[in-house]
Protein backbone atom coordinates (compact mmCIF):
# COMPACT_ATOMS: atom_id res chain seq x y z
CA UNK A 1 0.00 0.00 0.00
CA UNK A 2 2.93 2.33 0.60
CA UNK A 3 3.85 2.18 -3.10
CA UNK A 4 0.22 2.91 -4.05
CA UNK A 5 0.32 5.95 -1.75
CA UNK A 6 3.52 7.11 -3.43
CA UNK A 7 1.81 6.79 -6.82
CA UNK A 8 -1.19 8.75 -5.49
CA UNK A 9 1.20 11.56 -4.57
CA UNK A 10 2.62 11.48 -8.10
CA UNK A 11 -0.92 11.91 -9.47
CA UNK A 12 -1.46 14.86 -7.16
CA UNK A 13 1.71 16.53 -8.43
CA UNK A 14 0.15 16.41 -11.90
CA UNK A 15 -3.10 17.97 -10.69
CA UNK A 16 -4.98 14.67 -10.70
CA UNK A 17 -7.09 13.27 -7.87
CA UNK A 18 -4.51 11.43 -5.71
CA UNK A 19 -5.29 7.75 -6.19
CA UNK A 20 -2.61 5.14 -6.77
CA UNK A 21 -2.65 1.38 -7.34
CA UNK A 22 -0.28 -1.55 -7.68
CA UNK A 23 -0.75 -5.14 -8.82
CA UNK A 24 1.28 -7.70 -6.88
CA UNK A 25 2.08 -11.28 -7.86
CA UNK A 26 3.90 -13.51 -5.36
CA UNK A 27 5.00 -10.48 -3.35
CA UNK A 28 6.43 -8.63 -6.37
CA UNK A 29 4.89 -5.51 -7.91
CA UNK A 30 4.09 -6.29 -11.55
CA UNK A 31 1.90 -3.28 -12.35
CA UNK A 32 1.67 0.34 -11.26
CA UNK A 33 -0.82 3.10 -11.97
CA UNK A 34 -2.24 6.39 -10.80
CA UNK A 35 -5.19 8.56 -11.72
CA UNK A 36 -4.69 10.49 -14.95
CA UNK A 37 -8.10 11.16 -16.56
CA UNK A 38 -7.48 14.91 -16.76
CA UNK A 39 -4.02 14.71 -18.33
CA UNK A 40 -4.98 11.91 -20.70
CA UNK A 41 -8.46 13.27 -21.47
CA UNK A 42 -9.67 9.76 -20.73
CA UNK A 43 -12.50 8.98 -18.32
CA UNK A 44 -11.19 5.41 -17.95
CA UNK A 45 -7.72 6.49 -16.79
CA UNK A 46 -8.25 5.49 -13.17
CA UNK A 47 -5.37 4.17 -11.06
CA UNK A 48 -6.72 0.61 -11.03
CA UNK A 49 -7.15 0.48 -14.80
CA UNK A 50 -3.61 1.79 -15.35
CA UNK A 51 -2.16 -0.75 -12.90
CA UNK A 52 -4.11 -3.62 -14.48
CA UNK A 53 -2.94 -2.61 -17.97
CA UNK A 54 0.67 -2.35 -16.78
CA UNK A 55 0.52 -5.77 -15.11
CA UNK A 56 -1.15 -7.40 -18.13
CA UNK A 57 1.60 -6.06 -20.40
CA UNK A 58 4.32 -7.18 -17.98
CA UNK A 59 2.86 -10.68 -17.63
CA UNK A 60 1.75 -11.04 -21.24
CA UNK A 61 -1.82 -11.94 -20.33
CA UNK A 62 -5.05 -10.02 -19.88
CA UNK A 63 -5.97 -12.41 -17.09
CA UNK A 64 -4.16 -11.89 -13.79
CA UNK A 65 -5.15 -14.88 -11.61
CA UNK A 66 -3.31 -15.07 -8.32
CA UNK A 67 -2.58 -11.35 -8.38
CA UNK A 68 -3.59 -8.83 -5.76
CA UNK A 69 -4.52 -5.19 -6.33
CA UNK A 70 -3.64 -2.56 -3.73
CA UNK A 71 -5.40 0.77 -4.25
CA UNK A 72 -5.68 3.85 -2.07
CA UNK A 73 -9.43 4.34 -2.66
CA UNK A 74 -12.37 1.94 -2.74
CA UNK A 75 -12.93 0.98 -6.40
CA UNK A 76 -15.75 2.41 -8.52
CA UNK A 77 -18.07 0.30 -10.68
CA UNK A 78 -15.89 0.64 -13.79
CA UNK A 79 -12.78 -0.47 -11.95
CA UNK A 80 -14.59 -3.30 -10.18
CA UNK A 81 -15.67 -4.63 -13.57
CA UNK A 82 -12.09 -4.51 -14.86
CA UNK A 83 -10.84 -6.19 -11.67
CA UNK A 84 -13.34 -9.02 -12.15
CA UNK A 85 -12.53 -9.44 -15.86
CA UNK A 86 -8.80 -9.56 -15.03
CA UNK A 87 -9.51 -12.32 -12.48
CA UNK A 88 -7.71 -10.49 -9.67
CA UNK A 89 -7.85 -12.74 -6.60
CA UNK A 90 -7.72 -10.09 -3.87
CA UNK A 91 -8.34 -6.35 -3.62
CA UNK A 92 -6.95 -4.31 -0.73
CA UNK A 93 -7.94 -0.65 -0.51
CA UNK A 94 -7.36 2.25 1.84
CA UNK A 95 -10.10 4.89 2.06
CA UNK A 96 -13.81 4.26 1.56
CA UNK A 97 -15.58 6.24 -1.17
CA UNK A 98 -19.02 7.38 -0.04
CA UNK A 99 -19.92 8.67 -3.52
CA UNK A 100 -18.84 5.90 -5.91
CA UNK A 101 -17.42 3.01 -3.85
CA UNK A 102 -18.70 -0.44 -4.75
CA UNK A 103 -17.51 -2.49 -1.81
CA UNK A 104 -20.47 -1.46 0.29
CA UNK A 105 -20.20 2.33 0.42
CA UNK A 106 -22.82 2.75 -2.33
CA UNK A 107 -23.39 -0.83 -3.50
CA UNK A 108 -21.44 -4.09 -3.16
CA UNK A 109 -20.61 -5.33 -6.65
CA UNK A 110 -17.97 -7.66 -5.25
CA UNK A 111 -20.71 -9.48 -3.33
CA UNK A 112 -23.05 -10.13 -6.27
CA UNK A 113 -23.21 -13.92 -6.37
CA UNK A 114 -24.45 -14.14 -9.98
CA UNK A 115 -21.20 -12.69 -11.33
CA UNK A 116 -18.74 -15.29 -12.56
CA UNK A 117 -15.64 -14.12 -10.69
CA UNK A 118 -15.21 -13.07 -7.09
CA UNK A 119 -12.22 -11.38 -5.53
CA UNK A 120 -11.82 -11.21 -1.80
CA UNK A 121 -11.82 -7.58 -0.69
CA UNK A 122 -10.32 -5.89 2.35
CA UNK A 123 -10.80 -2.22 3.05
CA UNK A 124 -9.36 0.22 5.54
CA UNK A 125 -5.64 -0.50 5.06
CA UNK A 126 -3.79 2.73 5.93
CA UNK A 127 -7.20 4.35 5.59
CA UNK A 128 -6.33 7.51 7.53
CA UNK A 129 -3.31 8.24 5.35
CA UNK A 130 -5.19 7.49 2.12
CA UNK A 131 -8.19 9.54 3.20
CA UNK A 132 -6.00 12.44 4.29
CA UNK A 133 -4.40 12.65 0.84
CA UNK A 134 -7.83 13.04 -0.74
CA UNK A 135 -9.17 15.46 1.88
CA UNK A 136 -6.14 17.73 1.60
CA UNK A 137 -6.31 17.67 -2.20
CA UNK A 138 -9.96 18.69 -2.33
CA UNK A 139 -9.53 21.27 0.45
CA UNK A 140 -6.76 22.94 -1.56
CA UNK A 141 -9.03 22.97 -4.63
CA UNK A 142 -11.81 24.69 -2.70
CA UNK A 143 -9.40 27.44 -1.56
CA UNK A 144 -8.50 28.36 -5.13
Amino acid sequence: MREAISLARAAECLGEVPVGAVVVQNGVIVGRGFNSPIGESDPTAHAEIAALRDAARALGNYRLPGCELFVTLEPCAMCAGAIMHARISRVIYGARDAKTGVHGSVVDLFGVERLNHHATVEGGVLADECSSLLSQFFASRRRK
